[in-house]
């Protein structure tokens, strides 16, 4: 249940789960989501290796922050450039732009995104929340499992859903699709700039 909640919450990947998938349709929707798990999986077995106290602390916040929001605001950039690019007249740009690296960049947007930091910190030092007052490697193994079978099977469900929605839709669903990614990847780098500094404030 907590892998699906996770998983479900809007933000980056999301966003560039449906960017990729307007050209590279169900296929790069999928190598978005499946990329992401290395970052989920990272996180979960950091967080459940009893290292929630290193992960809370600033020395590793700040430059996870950095390096996402860096990375968002480079993607909010690509997708509004590729919006102007028509498919018919250039069709290796757009392939270029918008396929081969879509497993990379679902694994770029899930190592460096703070969320993910936060989340696995927190449920890290305090699983016994979970009803476990003293949690076993047993213990940790059922749940990493369980949170990972539920990521991906959202990566089929998710990819599956954005490529019915998004995919061949024509020109003007593909552009306006695009700037709408990129808008939401601004206001995401902005959000993660902002709570960056003020971790060094």
């Amino acid at each position: 249940m907590l892998g699906m909640i996770f998983n479900a919450a809007p933000g980056a990947i999301f966003a560039e789960t449906i960017r990729r998938s307007v050209n590279g349709g169900f296929r790069d929707a999928l190598e978005v989501q499946f990329g992401s798990l290395v970052g989920d999986a990272t996180w979960a077995i950091l967080g459940l290796a009893g290292v929630g106290i290193l992960l809370q602390s600033e020395f590793l916040k700040v430059p996870v922050g950095i390096g996402g929001a860096g990375y968002l605001a480079w993607l909010a950039w690509d997708s509004w450039q590729a919006s102007d690019i028509r498919p018919a007249s250039t069709p290796a740009t757009v392939n270029i732009t918008n396929t081969g690296s879509a497993l990379r960049s679902g694994m770029i947007l899930s190592l460096s995104n703070p969320q993910n930091v936060a989340y696995w910190a927190a449920l890290g030092s305090a699983f016994g929340a979970l009803g476990i007052s003293a949690p076993t490697g047993g213990d940790y193994a059922v749940f990493f499992t369980g949170f990972m079978v539920s990521s991906i099977l959202w990566c089929f469900v998710c990819a599956g859903a954005v490529h019915r929605l998004f995919s061949g839709r024509g020109d003007t669903w593909r552009i306006w699709t695009y700037r709408i990614c990129a808008l939401a990847f601004v206001y995401l780098a902005i959000g993660t700039a902002y709570e960056t500094i003020s971790l060094i404030g």
